[in-house]
C-alpha cells in the first residue's frame, strides 16, 4: 500500500578543507586574461588574491590556457608550469584555495586549439583523448601535493568547444552521449593517475538534457558517478524580473544526481546592467541557490578587464566587465553581496545544515530526458518552460517544492503538481492515481503541447481518472481567444471561498494556447471559466482527491512577459491548505516567500526572501502550533521589513 512521506531535499556538502565551503572566484589576473602565463605578474596577482581574501571569499577557479601550456602533443611548457606554482603559492599566502581547470580550448565567447590538433575530435579520435588525458595527468602529477589546490576541473564548457548533439563545434562534428561519457571516464582517471586526491568534476556547465530538455551529449545520468560535484553555468537572459532570479535556483533544483551541486558560474557584465541591477542579480541567484540545495558558489569573475585590443574582449567587448571588482582592483557590487553571503554562511554555520523535508513534489516528465522514439522534440521546450513556471509559482506560495523526477518513481507526498504537462508514462500516471488513493492531493494542469505533432493529451484513460467526458475533436483543439482568462469559484478550495475569481493572462502559440473542454462524471466542478465551462475540477479518490486545471496556466505564464507572480501562486497555496501540505513559515504577500533551513543541533532558520523591486513589509508566521518566529536579536516577530530584492533571516524557535 502506498504511503504519503515527506520528500527529502537534497543539499549535499562537498567535503573541503577545514569544512570551509566553496564561495569564490572564477580567476584570470586583469594583466593578460587568458593570456596572462605569458606576463605573469606576481605582486598583482598577490593584490588580486588579497581582495578576494579580505571581502571573505575561500578560493578561486584557475586555468591552465590550453594552447599555452601544452604547445606540442608531447610537451608541457615547463616555465609556465613554474608560474602556475607560484601562482598556488600565491593563494596559499593569501589565504586561498583554487581549483584548477585543465582543457580550457573555450572561453568569454571564442574557441583556442593548440596548434598541433589540427581538427581532430576531441571525443572520438583515440589520439586527441591520449593526448589531453596526458596533459591532464602531467599537470596533477605536478601540482597535487599543493595545499592550495581544492580541485580539480577537466574542461570549461566542453559543448562549445568539443561540440553537441546535432550541433557542430570546433572538431566540426556533434557528440554522441557514449563519446562523451568514456572521454569524461579517462579524464577523470587521468587525474586519479597523476596523484590527485581532491574532487573532481567536468566544469561542463551541466547542460544535460536531464537539466535543459535538449542533446548537447552529456547525460548527468551517466556523469554523476564519475565525479565528485555537479557544476551549473547560469547566464539566462529572460522577460520576467522573478523568473530571471529564480531560474538559477530551479537549474540547481534540476541538478541533483546524489552529488553535492556548486554554482560553478554564475555573474553579470556591468555593460548590461547597473550597479544596484547587479547587487541585486547576485544576492537573489546567492540565496535562492542556497535554499535549492547549492552548497558551493563561483562567481564569474574576479575582475574587469582593460583589453580592448586582445580576443575574445576585442569581438565581445561585453566580456570585459564581469567582473567583481574593477580594473584598479576595487571591490564592485557583487563582491560585496558575496561578503555578505559569506557571512550569513557563517552565522548559519552552514556545513552543518540541511534543507528541511518538504509535503511538496513537482513532478518532471520523463519526456523532458529519456529521448522516447518519435516524441518530437520541438515540443520539448513548452514542456521545460511549464516546469520551471510551475516552480516559479509553488515558490511564491512558500511551498518549498522538491523536482520530483518521473524516471526515478514518483513518491507519494501530500501534494503533487503536474504543471501543463502534454506527456506522462503510461506508469507514471498510475503511480499519481496511486498516490492519490493513498491521501495525495494531485494537481494536474491541462496542456496539448505547443506544436501540432500528435496535438492532444497524452494522458491515458482521460476520462476515468479525473472523473470527466472530454469533449475534443481528433486532431483539433480548443482555442483560447480572450488575453485573460477568467475562473469564478462556485465552492470553497482551500482559502479560495465561494465568489472569489482568479485571472491568467493567455499566451502561446496557437497550438498551445489552447484549453479542454469536459463535463463533470464523477468530478465535481470547484470554477467556471467566464463561458461557464469547468475551469477547476475535483475527483475525492481513496483517501486522497485529483484536482484537473482545464487551462495550462504555467504554459500561459511561461509564455508571458512580466506576468510573476500571477494568480498560479494563490491556487497553489489553496492546494496546499487542501493537501495541509504548507510547510513551518509562510508569508502573506505573493512577491516574497520563505524557506527553512535546519542545523545539526535542531536550531532552525527561515530565509525570507522578497521578489519585489521597491522596500516590501511581510507578514510572516509559522504553521506549526506552538513555534514562534524571532528575529536577530530574539524578540518575536509577526512581519519583516525587507528591502527591494532583499533577504533577511529569522529563526523558527519552539
Amino acid at each position: 500500500m502506498t504511503e504519503l512521506v515527506p520528500i527529502a531535499r537534497p543539499a549535499v556538502h562537498l567535503p573541503t578543507a577545514g569544512g570551509v565551503p566553496w564561495v569564490g572566484a572564477n580567476f584570470w589576473s586583469r594583466l593578460g586574461g587568458p593570456l596572462m602565463w605569458r606576463s605573469f605578474d606576481e605582486q598583482l596577482v598577490l593584490d588580486e588574491l588579497g581582495i578576494l581574501a579580505e571581502h571573505g571569499l575561500t578560493l578561486t577557479r584557475s586555468f591552465f590556457y590550453w594552447p599555452d601550456f601544452h604547445p606540442e602533443p608531447d610537451r608541457v611548457d615547463e616555465e609556465l608550469c613554474c608560474r602556475f606554482r607560484r601562482f598556488l603559492d600565491l593563494h596559499a599566502e593569501a589565504g586561498l584555495g583554487t581549483v584548477p581547470t585543465f582543457i580550457v580550448g573555450h572561453m568569454s565567447g571564442g574557441n583556442w586549439d593548440p596548434e598541433w590538433r589540427n581538427g581532430r575530435d576531441l571525443y572520438r579520435d583515440v589520439w586527441m583523448v591520449a593526448r589531453q588525458a596526458w596533459f591532464v595527468r602531467e599537470m596533477v602529477t605536478r601540482f597535487h601535493d599543493h595545499e592550495a589546490v581544492a580541485g580539480w576541473l577537466v574542461s570549461n564548457e566542453m559543448p562549445l568547444y568539443g561540440g553537441v548533439g546535432g550541433q557542430m563545434g570546433a572538431s566540426g562534428q556533434g557528440a554522441d552521449p557514449s563519446d562523451v561519457t568514456a572521454w569524461a571516464q579517462l579524464m577523470v582517471d587521468a587525474v586519479r593517475a597523476g596523484g590527485g586526491i581532491q574532487p573532481v568534476s567536468l566544469g561542463d556547465g551541466a547542460w544535460s538534457r536531464e537539466i535543459t530538455g535538449s542533446d548537447n551529449g552529456f547525460r548527468i545520468r551517466e556523469l554523476a558517478p564519475l565525479v565528485d560535484w555537479l557544476g551549473p553555468h547560469s547566464y539566462q537572459m529572460n522577460d520576467d524580473p522573478i523568473r530571471q532570479h529564480l531560474m538559477p535556483a530551479a537549474h540547481v533544483e534540476l541538478s541533483h544526481f546524489n552529488r553535492p551541486v556548486v554554482v560553478e558560474e554564475f555573474g553579470v557584465t556591468t555593460d548590461f546592467v547597473s550597479d544596484t541591477g547587479a547587487a541585486d542579480y547576485y544576492r537573489q541567484v546567492l540565496h535562492t541557490t542556497l535554499l535549492a540545495g547549492a552548497t558551493g558558489w563561483i562567481a564569474w569573475n574576479n575582475t574587469d578587464f582593460d583589453l580592448p585590443d586582445q580576443d575574445p574582449y576585442r569581438h565581445h567587448p561585453f566580456e570585459l566587465h564581469f567582473g567583481i571588482t574593477t580594473t584598479g582592483g576595487e571591490p564592485k557590487a557583487p563582491l560585496l553581496e558575496m561578503q555578505r553571503f559569506r557571512a550569513l554562511l557563517d552565522q548559519l554555520d552552514f556545513p552543518r545544515c540541511r534543507r528541511t523535508d518538504t509535503h511538496t513534489g513537482i513532478v518532471v516528465s520523463s519526456h523532458l530526458e529519456a529521448g522516447y522514439p518519435f516524441w518530437d522534440d520541438t515540443d520539448t521546450p513548452a514542456l521545460r518552460d511549464a516546469l520551471l513556471q510551475g516552480y516559479i509559482s509553488a515558490r511564491l506560495a512558500d511551498l518549498a517544492p522538491a523536482m520530483i523526477r518521473e524516471s526515478e518513481g514518483i513518491a507519494a507526498a501530500r501534494l503533487l503538481i503536474v504543471p501543463s504537462v502534454k506527456a506522462l508514462s503510461a506508469p507514471g500516471w498510475r503511480a499519481l492515481g496511486e498516490a492519490a488513493e493513498a491521501g495525495a492531493t494531485v494537481l494536474v494542469s491541462y496542456s496539448c503541447g505547443e506544436t501540432p505533432s500528435q496535438r492532444g493529451p497524452w494522458w491515458p484513460k482521460l476520462d476515468d481518472f479525473f472523473g470527466v467526458r472530454k469533449l475534443l475533436r481528433y486532431g483539433l483543439n480548443e482555442p483560447v481567444p480572450e488575453d485573460v482568462v477568467a475562473w469564478r469559484f462556485g465552492e470553497d478550495f482551500g482559502d479560495l471561498t465561494a465568489g472569489m475569481t482568479l485571472s491568467f493572462r493567455a499566451a502561446g502559440t496557437p497550438d498551445g494556447r489552447c484549453m479542454l473542454p469536459v463535463e463533470p462524471d464523477g468530478a465535481r466542478v470547484v470554477a467556471e471559466d467566464a463561458h461557464g465551462r469547468p475551469a477547476l475540477l475535483v475527483r475525492d479518490t481513496g483517501a486522497g482527491r485529483i484536482v484537473l486545471s482545464t487551462y495550462p496556466v504555467e504554459y500561459f505564464a511561461a509564455r508571458s512577459p512580466r506576468v510573476n507572480p500571477d494568480d498560479t501562486v494563490r491556487l497553489y497555496r489553496a492546494a496546499a491548505q487542501v493537501a495541509s501540505a504548507l510547510p513551518a513559515v509562510v508569508v502573506d504577500d505573493v512577491n516574497a516567500f520563505a524557506d527553512v533551513i535546519e542545523r545539526q543541533d535542531g536550531r532552525r532558520f527561515a530565509l525570507v526572501v522578497s521578489e519585489a523591486g521597491e522596500p516590501l513589509t511581510v507578514g510572516v508566521r509559522s504553521t506549526e502550533p506552538g513555534s514562534r518566529l524571532l528575529d536577530r536579536d530574539g524578540q518575536e516577530i509577526h512581519e519583516v521589513a525587507l528591502a527591494p530584492y532583499g533577504v533577511d533571516l529569522v529563526e523558527v524557535s519552539t
